[in-house]
């Protein structure tokens, strides 16, 4: 009998594999970091070769390292960077440019131009998100029109388009398909209908055949080839990190919230079966579809995007020089009591919900001749956490509940000053579960479910456990005072950059 599930968790900055058994306990991890290529201000991306080539060698580590055969092995769950948009020759499998990743702001003008338009209110409708070139629509189209011949091979059928899900299933197996969790991030994705709108399309200068078969996020959907991994091991799990994450914190009935605190920060709040569009400028996706035996309506959830958190302490190191590496950034932040008035908003890439404000920029505010590199580290840190109570603000006021508690997970969960920093300013009690790698969890268990290696959501939900509950102690007063602040210093970061 097969003895783990492989989850395949490809991420912004780096490849994983990870293996869990029964117990949600993982057994075996394998990382490759890959690089960040930055060619403009604003502009990011990824060689989508390295991330295949990185990806591989981590599956094949772990299963090297962990003494493994393929048949140990019971089915493949892949979760990935959402939104980031690569094309490719269907018949050479080579990708026609670098992709562009979610981070990127390079089609800001053209999101300008429909909003001018007013396209944004059927955008809205339709898929849920706003217009932002936070999402693959706008990328994929200035792909098509920017990489020479890529229009035409387009319109002949021979290009693929994908998100890095797709990529990699395609690179695994041969297989073009996505999950729902992931369409839904494309701006080409009618959520209610549950499949690609061809108004949307139209609208994007996109041909459908571009674009990969929607799947249930549960369910063997592709086998990996023999030659990669010794055994056609089944994909039985597809989800975007953040769901991934969601479905891995067992975050599964409406009203349960999660907050991954990664290279970006994303907030999750389940809906249930009812999409719920925010008037608070949050966005509306799909967290998750099943089927066979498990079938339900798919979840829907209202998220709010921070799209710097991690990337924040990464700065803190290479950027500036003032830690050796991350885990040295809450012993220097904890070396002063406050930030000193300091305020950092780190919009690097703009602002996300609940501003998208694709001109922000980052900006550090209130510094005296007393300010230290402590002072900033704490800022930073501070920065995550004020981010993350605002969108909790507005989803409460789109869902209509109170928020009772926020499960957290990702790598800067870890760090307990931001953690008690995060519940005071939320005054709600922040929980960080015993696994935290949760992400590669919710993958698995979608692919378990799948294969009968977990028989049910109560046996996934039973699995979770409290590592550490943070509870707020900071007076009303002062956490109303200090969100004020942070305000302020929002505002003046705001439509820094040139809109041209």
């Amino acid at each position: 009998m097969s003895k783990y599930i492989l989850a395949v968790d490809q991420g912004t900055t780096s490849s994983r594999a990870i293996l869990f058994d029964r117990s949600g306990k993982a057994h075996g991890v394998a990382q490759k970091e890959f690089s960040q290529i930055f060619p403009q201000p604003g502009w990011v991306e990824h060689d989508a070769d390295e991330i295949w080539q990185t990806q591989l060698d981590v599956m094949r580590a772990v299963l090297r390292e962990s003494h493994l055969a393929p048949g140990d092995i019971a089915a493949i769950g892949i979760t990935n960077q959402r939104e980031t948009t690569v094309v490719w020759n269907r018949r050479t499998g080579e990708p026609v440019s670098n992709a562009i990743v979610w981070q990127d702001r390079r089609t800001a003008a053209f999101c300008d131009e429909l909003k001018g338009a007013g396209m944004e209110a059927l955008i809205r409708h339709r898929t849920g998100l706003v217009l932002d070139p936070y999402f693959s629509g706008t990328k994929l189209r200035w792909l098509l029109d920017h990489v020479p011949g890529a229009r035409l091979a387009a319109e002949k059928g021979e290009l693929a388009f994908g998100t890095i899900d797709s990529w990699l299933i395609f690179k695994l197996s041969g297989e073009h398909v996505t999950d729902a969790s992931n369409a839904s991030r494309t701006l080409l994705f009618d959520i209610h209908v549950g499949d690609w709108s061809d108004e949307l399309l139209a609208l994007f200068g996109i041909p459908r055949a571009m674009l990969p078969r929607v799947v249930p996020s549960s369910g063997a959907v592709a086998h990996v080839r023999e030659e990669i991994l010794g055994a056609p091991v089944p994909i039985a799990g597809i989800a975007g990190d953040q769901q991934a994450a969601t479905f891995g914190q067992a975050c599964h009935s409406p009203g349960m919230a999660k907050n991954t605190y990664g290279t970006g920060c994303f907030m999750l709040l389940n809906t249930g079966a009812r999409a719920i569009e925010s008037n608070n400028h949050l966005l509306t996706t799909v967290g998750w579809t099943l089927h066979g035996d498990l079938q339900r309506p798919t979840d829907f959830m209202l998220e709010g995007s921070v799209f710097m958190a991690g990337a924040i302490v990464q700065w803190l190191r290479d950027g500036l020089g003032i830690i050796e590496k991350s885990a040295d950034v809450e012993v220097l932040a904890a070396s002063v009591p406050d930030s000193g008035g300091v305020i950092f908003v780190p919009a690097f890439a703009g602002l996300g919900a609940p501003y998208w404000d694709a001109y922000a920029r980052g900006t550090l505010i209130g510094m005296t001749r007393g300010t230290t590199k402590a002072h900033i580290a704490r800022a930073a840190l501070e920065s995550i956490a004020y981010q993350s109570a605002e969108l909790a603000e507005a989803m409460q006021k789109d869902a209509g509940i109170g928020l009772k508690e926020l499960r957290v997970d990702g790598g800067a969960s870890r760090n307990d000053l931001l953690m008690q920093f995060q519940a005071d300013v939320l005054g709600v009690p922040v929980i960080r579960p015993v696994v935290t790698e949760t992400t590669a969890l919710g993958a698995a268990y979608l692919a378990g479910l799948a294969v009968g290696f977990w028989s049910s959501m109560e046996e996934i939900a039973a699995m979770w456990q409290v590592e550490r509950r943070f509870e707020p102690s900071m007076p009303a007063r002062e956490r109303t005072e200090r969100l004020l602040q942070w305000r302020r210093a929002v505002e003046r970061a705001r439509g820094w950059a040139s809109h041209s």
